[in-house]
């Protein structure tokens, strides 16, 4: 016995040992064992034993308060396999500290991302502006409009390269490129209907339509007889056969 008592107050002597796990009685017991002369050097033990005791116990407090911590700021972690252990290591608490810790450097370093309110705020703003009446339409009306932006910016890009414009020049010069070649082609088209129905204004332009709309139809009409009267289908016979009536 004396030799297991002479080694755990070694142990409490050890300059490893913690300054609070060792303090000396001066409690009933030493006075006891003075006043009956048995002190032995070992009389500070069943303090130091019961300190022990109660550090175990709080340990075990810490680690349920730590347990709670955890769920609170990092809920997605597994449960703990020492939950349901009765005796409580310091490398328990230590694994716990260390999960928190990694988790609030985590989120520090994903500072920039933006807080939950303003996620909700993004999203109303989205279904604001596209028309998008519930949650389930937000995804689908995005891709949508990803197909739409697509679509448009080929179709700029193509008109780009049609027109010789620069890659950075802006819709709005593209639409006044595109306006000014649709004004040169309607001069075109003007000016070969002024030459084909040999005119140079609109008035004679229109003269020239309803004079063929008053004789193109007893045309047509005489033309049809005639086909009809000669028994023959095509406009080019018309003409040989009137002569071999002579």
């Amino acid at each position: 016995v004396l030799k297991v008592l002479s080694h755990i107050d070694s142990i409490l002597r050890s300059p490893r040992a913690p300054p609070l796990i060792y303090r000396r009685s001066k409690g009933p017991v030493q006075n006891y064992l003075k006043e009956n002369g048995q002190e032995c050097g070992f009389e500070h033990l069943p303090l130091t034993v019961e300190m022990w005791a109660d550090q175990l116990m709080a340990l075990k407090d810490l680690h349920r308060s730590l347990r709670k911590l955890s769920l609170e700021l990092v809920p997605w972690h597994t449960a703990d396999p020492q939950d349901n252990r009765e005796s409580i290591r310091v490398e328990d608490l230590q694994f716990i500290v260390d999960a928190i810790l990694e988790e609030i450097e985590n989120k520090e370093k994903n500072s920039q991302t933006p807080p939950l309110p303003t996620l909700f705020a993004i999203v109303s703003h989205f279904q604001k502006l596209f028309d998008v009446n519930s949650l389930n339409g937000v995804y689908p009306r995005m891709n949508e409009v990803y197909t739409k932006l697509g679509e448009m910016t080929n179709a700029m890009r193509n008109l780009h390269e049609l027109l010789e414009l620069d890659s950075s020049a802006p819709p709005t010069v593209v639409v006044d490129t595109v306006g000014k070649l649709c004004d040169i082609i309607n001069e075109n088209v003007t000016e070969q209907v002024q030459q084909l129905l040999g005119t140079q204004d609109i008035r004679s332009i229109i003269d020239k339509l309803e004079e063929h709309e008053c004789f193109f139809p007893p045309f047509q009409a005489l033309i049809q007889d005639l086909l009809c009267l000669l028994e023959i289908r095509n406009l080019d016979d018309i003409l040989p056969t009137v002569r071999n009536l002579k």
